[in-house]
């Protein structure tokens, strides 16, 4: 008997995950009196707190999935998409102290501080709740993909589509053997072709699941909003600190069992391509990750970090500066060993099912489903299960906070506390079902991750300058803003919304390519690369798929011969744009606008170099008489008498930064050592 496709105890180990989960929201909502308790936890949170709330917004272990199927697509590079971050951990030793000396609840609070008004405040919080529905959308896809492969219908259960759609698939992997070894006919090249576009819009599924996206999502949702509507952000950290321990381990389970069905290490090897080897990818090479993509992706990144919603959440709830560093640096950390094992596993893929997966980003769930017995399979769901629940509950929390202090108090001033915290809890829900509204329209993983953090850029660059430039103007940030999200957001958008323009032969151009390297086409200006309308009708006109690149765009219409760059160029461009085209704006438009009144930039530039106490009512007073002397902290600028916020570094800076570089090293030492075992 099973249910669901679940042995009973597997199902047995989901439903206890799922009661213990609603009993830590229940015990923790007596704590619960103030919107400083629901968001912030009582800035109570020390190390082990910070740890668990760190590492749990990095390491949603549906991005097992995003990692497992990047390296699936395309060799071992592809774990740069979870790695990168890694490269940024000496930086983590300074971005949340500054984040926790400015001392107010939500990012969008950090620029009515700065500028004194509340347009850039209520502007933020708008497009950061979007951003937000966004990353619910986003961990909603990836936790399907993930457990739809591990709860499979058996045969016997099959719809008359459903067996139609498992022969055409079969039919499609059988033409695609046959026509490696060039022996297709004028018929099967014909029918191969028609398989192929349904393949390649994943409507060709190698098995069929018990689970639909509709019913997982809202499940999953509903059990989320309850715990988190009780407790708030203390009940996600204490979900987050259990879930750190589950993700470690489904992050490790599979590979003993991968490499005993494949032979090993020496297994590994004999299988996977060499190619597949390779951290960097070769220039020629059409993966995306290169040296230089990877640097591109790094800048871009960092300026994303400074614009993440919930950073400003888990920095501003530490009680302490150290413990924010430190729980930021540790939880970085142990997520890149946790990213690599997901690489490994990627590999393991490829040894096992070959390139025969019609959705890569399922490639988690079918290793979870071939590899695993009756109750690690149990174990491996609520793993993944609860890492979804830990990132729905902090993105809903951030999402809120900015609703209730940025948008709903403003309009709504003067009710009471108990007021806006039933309206904290009461839009939990309602941000949920954005989530899923968004999720049941989207269909690549992949894609929706790399543009989150582009679009964080938007943010990033002002919030950088914010901590760093006290020339930065309020009226170059607005149109910093608004020009960056038009080009960034809305023209992408309305590209890929208009018929005429996304089938428009100069924007479905394609790469050159490298037939004597062997290297693909690939598409110029859309992320999802190019396919027929109908898969069916290879006469119907060919269309752009996923986002349209306008960065590439400008860079051709500056002259640039952007069809002979590679796949890793094409990234790189992209990435060089979106990184320097918001810096570079905010810099001259400030030189050219009405500066903020100096009294009010004194004012918070001295708060942000206090150093926060840990007992509240000395930390209170420190920032009086910060507020009282302004230039109380100018001897610890970098560069005095300049526009330059930056300080001097303390012999704790140097330790931590250079101890972070350190780890980055061995880190990535690690990552190779294991690479070569077996080669």
């Amino acid at each position: 008997m099973t249910f669901f496709g679940l042995h009973p105890t597997d199902a047995l180990i989901v439903v206890l995950y799922v009661v213990a989960v609603l009993v830590i929201g229940q015990m923790l909502a007596r704590k619960v009196k103030t919107e400083n308790d629901f968001f912030l936890g009582g800035r109570k949170m020390g190390k082990w707190f910070q740890f668990f709330l760190n590492f749990g917004n990095m390491t949603d272990p549906s991005q097992a999935a995003t990692t497992a199927s990047s390296v699936y697509k395309q060799g071992v590079s592809g774990v740069w998409l979870g790695l990168i971050p890694l490269l940024m951990s000496p930086f983590y030793w300074f971005i949340p102290v500054w984040y926790r000396r400015v001392r107010v609840t939500t990012t969008a609070d950090l620029f009515e501080s700065r500028f004194g008004t509340r347009f850039l405040a209520s502007f933020y919080a708008g497009i950061s709740i979007l951003i937000g529905v966004i990353s619910i959308g986003l961990g909603n896809i990836i936790a399907y993909k993930t457990l739809a492969p591990i709860m499979v219908k058996p045969a016997s259960a099959y719809t008359a589509a459903e067996q139609q759609e498992l022969r055409d698939y079969r039919e499609f992997v059988q033409l695609r053997e046959t026509r490696i070894s060039g022996e297709l006919n004028a018929g099967q090249s014909r029918r191969y072709e028609v398989l192929k576009g349904l393949f390649d819009r994943g409507r060709l599924p190698p098995y069929i699941s018990y689970i639909s996206p509709a019913s997982f999502y809202f499940a999953a949702s509903a059990v989320a909003a309850a715990f988190i509507m009780l407790g708030g952000l203390e009940a996600s950290a204490m979900i987050n600190g259990l879930q750190s321990v589950l993700t470690i381990l489904i992050s490790i389970v599979l590979i003993p069992f991968g490499l005993a069905r494949i032979g090993g290490f020496h297994g590994l090897h004999a299988r996977v391509p060499n190619a597949m080897f390779q951290i960097f990818g070769s220039n020629g090479s059409a993966g995306q990750y290169t040296w230089y993509s990877i640097t591109a992706f790094l800048l871009v990144s960092l300026i994303g970090t400074a614009g993440a919603t919930n950073t400003m959440t888990i920095a501003g709830s530490a009680k302490s500066e150290m413990a924010a560093r430190l729980g930021a640096i540790t939880g970085g950390i142990t997520k890149r060993f946790v990213t690599i094992s997901w690489g490994i596993c990627g590999l393991i893929a490829v040894a096992l099912f070959g390139p025969n997966l019609s959705d890569p980003d399922q490639t988690w769930g079918r290793l979870t489903g071939v590899l695993l017995p009756v109750g690690l399979i149990g174990l491996m769901i609520v793993g993944i299960l609860g890492g979804k629940l830990a990132a729905l509950g902090s993105s809903s929390i951030v999402s809120s906070a900015l609703i209730v202090r940025n948008i709903y108090e403003p309009l709504f001033p003067g009710r009471s506390k108990k007021h806006y915290m039933l309206v904290a809890r009461l839009t939990i829900p309602i941000i949920l079902l954005l989530g899923i509204a968004l999720a049941l329209t989207i269909q690549s993983a992949v894609a929706l991750l790399i543009f989150m953090i582009v679009i964080l850029v938007v943010w990033g660059a002002p919030i950088l300058l914010i901590f760093t430039w006290r020339r930065l103007t309020e009226t170059a940030v607005r149109i910093q803003m608004i020009a960056t999200l038009l080009f960034i957001a809305i023209i992408p958008w309305f590209v890929m919304a208009t018929p005429s323009l996304r089938q428009s032969a100069a924007l479905t151009v394609m790469t050159r390519g490298d037939a004597a390297a062997h290297v693909e086409p690939v598409s110029v200006y859309f992320e999802g690369g190019v396919a027929r309308t109908d898969p069916a009708d290879m006469k119907s006109p060919r269309e752009g798929l996923g986002r349209f690149n306008d960065e590439i765009y400008l860079l051709h219409c500056a002259g640039i011969d952007v069809a002979g760059f590679s796949a890793a160029g094409l990234s790189t461009a992209r990435y060089l744009v979106d990184s320097f085209l918001p810096l570079l704006m905010l810099v001259l438009l400030s030189y050219v606008t009405r500066p903020t009144d100096p009294a009010l930039v004194n004012r918070f530039y001295a708060r942000m170099k206090t150093p926060v106490a840990p007992d509240p009512a000395e930390d209170a007073l420190a920032v009086d008489a910060s507020a009282a002397d302004p230039a109380r902290y100018n001897h610890t600028k970098l560069f005095p008498g300049t526009d330059c916020e930056l300080t001097k570094w303390d012999r704790t800076d140097v330790l931590g930064f250079f101890g972070c570089c350190a780890s980055v090293g061995l880190i990535l030492l690690f990552f190779k050592a294991v690479l070569l075992i077996g080669g």
